[in-house]
């Protein structure tokens, strides 16, 4: 038996037609999986983490096979037949041969089904050609495709495997389904008792609890002018590697503080982190039936009751436009905290129960900053999500702090292994490079109610959106390598959370002031403070000018100067209470009500006139 040893990149990938037909491979707002050319095994039957595959009760030995995964899912185009050549110099090539004719190879009958083929007799090559011979009516060819086989060894040793990434981490490598990531959690939890602790925000929609882990000196509490900050993976369900690095992370932090790791000792004791790896959990259950080599670009992706938990949150973009276009109506719309609307909030309502679990969970927890983790990309998208033009599908729409958003996105980018390497393959027919790896959301697809703007119009949150990595659900092979293109980002994207300005907003008594209104000039979105009165804003290196008022209070500013250093600059606010304030707190003390004055004059006037009549 041959063991998963993972991918081996193919030096060239050729799509060529006989016909006058154009070859399309496939465009991002359609799918988000590239072409995956796998090699499995080694000697003999290859072997699956599942067991025998679904699709045939066994392989012939050594025999390479193709796997034809559909086409795009919301066109009709996909490729019927198809022939296979293959090279060793990508000069000659030869045809894989049934008997003394080509041999055609069926392709799909379905768009969403996995069709499996194999070869005649078992071949070796370096170079792999598809010559696609006809397709669905009235569509384009379109194809996606794995190449399953055992790697051979090179003689001169140059191509075979000279881009493997080897770690020295001693975790966890492997897919782990709902049982087996709650017991990792637990074996978390036994081994750092003292910095982590186990919760659940709600259940899915098969009642699975959506558990997460947090991690921190005082677990269970918030302490007063600790930034919190999380992570979340797994909205798409077959996104599986957001997950599995999120578990690897977890154990990463855990061995490291044992270890007494100076870095992510003052991480985990400056930072309340919560990592919630498994969002979809019912979707993750249904993409692993089909694995990494047969997983389709749809299966497991949405809810049980079929939603998409990615665009399922409350639109308050254009809430929020529409006030600000009201130019000479009274503004009742605030530029932060937007209230999400009442037929949101209805039990008829179109939301998962997933997605109301979530929003539960960030109006409890006071979050500063958080990413959530995707697939099928190599990308950092930062928000707005949503174009702001109306029927446009693409266009640049920057929040106020775009240039916070831009330099979060960049940090995590910059520190992957591959994001920002120019001499990396695309994953599909974008190319990223322009911005260093980072996209404005709403300029690459316009998505409306996304968890990012959503985040940054209601909570005092900052959230981005990681594209970890082009195989949305790559063999567990791959996951050392994986981990170690993403293990810096993770860490460098957290410590970013002590970046900008924090404090607290007191009162004359030292007390503690919640809901207060954190302003910053030139920067029209504003915070406010947790239950404790204290804040942080994300900030650039800059001197500001920062405002915090609150109702019953007199506002003050002051200047605040954020450095290049990591850590954020303390900048604390003492508010004394408007005359208004004070004289309803001292009738109220004394149990009266602070008198009207126009009604106190009118009945002065009416006794006047009754004593001279």
């Amino acid at each position: 038996m041959c063991s998963l040893l993972g991918k081996v990149i193919l030096e060239l990938i050729e799509f060529t037609s006989n016909a006058n037909h154009p070859v399309t491979l496939y465009d991002k707002s359609d799918f988000d999986e590239e072409i995956k050319l796998r090699i499995i095994g080694g000697e003999g039957t290859p072997s699956y983490p599942s067991g025998t595959p679904p699709y045939h009760r066994s392989l012939v030995e050594e025999s390479s096979s193709a796997v034809d995964r559909g086409s795009v899912p919301a066109e009709s185009d996909w490729v019927t037949s198809y022939k296979v050549m293959v090279s060793n110099d990508s000069h000659t090539w030869v045809t894989v041969k049934n008997g003394s004719g080509d041999m055609i190879f069926e392709g799909n009958s379905e768009k969403e089904i996995p069709v499996l083929n194999e070869l005649p007799v078992p071949m070796v090559a370096r170079y792999i050609r598809v010559n696609p011979q006809s397709w669905f009516d009235n569509g384009s060819i379109c194809l996606r495709m794995e190449i399953l086989g055992c790697p051979l060894p090179d003689p001169n040793n140059y191509y075979h495997r000279r881009n493997e990434m080897t770690t020295t981490d001693d975790l966890d490598f492997k897919h782990h389904n709902y049982k087996e990531m709650r017991q990792l959690m637990k074996v978390v939890n036994e081994m750092c008792p003292n910095i982590t602790r186990i919760y659940n925000i709600g259940k899915s929609h098969q009642g699975l609890k959506l558990y997460a882990v947090e991690i921190s000196d005082h677990p269970g509490e918030h302490e007063v002018g600790e930034p919190e900050f999380h992570y979340i993976a797994g909205a798409h369900g077959n996104e599986v590697l957001g997950r599995e690095l999120l578990l690897l992370l977890l154990q990463f932090l855990c061995q490291e503080y044992l270890a007494q790791n100076t870095r992510i000792v003052r991480l985990v004791e400056e930072t309340r982190i919560h990592i919630l790896p498994s969002l979809n959990p019912d979707g993750y259950e249904k993409a692993c039936e089909g694995g990494s080599e047969l997983g389709g670009w749809s299966l497991g992706r949405w809810t049980h009751d079929g939603i998409d938990i990615n665009n399922n949150f409350p639109d308050l973009n254009s809430l929020l436009w529409e006030a600000e276009d009201r130019q000479n109506a009274p503004r009742k719309v605030p530029n932060h905290y937007i209230a999400i609307p009442e037929w949101y909030l209805s039990e008829n309502a179109t939301v998962a129960m997933e997605t109301r679990a979530v929003i539960a969970w960030m109006e409890k927890i006071p979050f500063v900053l958080g990413g959530n983790l995707q697939g099928g990309e190599l990308v950092v998208a930062y928000p707005y999500d949503m174009v702001r033009s109306l029927w446009k599908m693409q266009e640049h729409t920057p929040t106020p702090d775009d240039h916070v958003f831009r330099w979060l996105a960049y940090s995590y980018a910059s520190t992957h292994r591959l994001m920002t390497d120019a001499r990396r393959r695309v994953c599909h027919t974008e190319d990223f490079q322009k911005e260093e790896g980072t996209v404005n959301g709403a300029s690459w697809h316009t998505v409306a109610g996304s968890l990012n703007d959503f985040s940054y119009l209601h909570t005092n949150c900052f959230e981005l959106s990681i594209y970890v990595g082009c195989d949305k659900y790559p063999h567990e092979s791959e996951l050392p390598e994986e981990w170690e293109n993403n293990r810096e980002s993770l860490i460098v994207f957290m410590e970013q959370v002590h970046r900008g300005i924090k404090g607290i907003v007191r009162d004359l008594h030292g007390k503690g002031i919640p809901n207060a209104i954190i302003s910053v000039e030139g920067v029209n979105h504003d915070i406010r403070t947790a239950s404790d009165g204290d804040y942080w804003r994300l900030l650039n290196p800059g001197e500001y000018v920062v405002t915090a008022k609150a109702e019953g209070f007199v506002s003050s500013s002051k200047n605040c100067m954020v450095g290049y250093d990591m850590g954020a600059t303390r900048c604390d606010f003492i508010l004394s209470k408007t005359n208004l304030a004070r004289i309803r707190e001292i009738m109220e003390t004394f149990g009266k009500q602070p008198v009207s004055l126009p009604a106190r004059r009118l009945k002065l006037r009416g006794r006047k006139r009754r004593q001279r009549g």
